[in-house]
């Protein structure tokens, strides 16, 4: 799930350059769709990461 926080991350700041080299709001917008979908994605794997609780051994 990270990995894909860090790609989401990527496209988006790649999206950005090219939103204000060409001065284009579209660009700017699917930055901002991509940037919102990395940050749902990096909420999801937090949570299901909390869920799982480590077993304790027996002795």
């Amino acid at each position: 799930m990270l990995v894909l926080t860090l790609v989401a991350a990527g496209v988006g700041f790649a999206l950005l350059v090219v939103s204000l080299i060409t001065g284009s709001v579209v660009w700017a917008w699917a930055c901002i769709a991509v940037c919102l979908g990395g940050a749902i994605l990096l909420l999801v794997g937090l949570l299901s990461g909390r869920r799982t609780t480590p077993r304790r051994r027996r002795r």
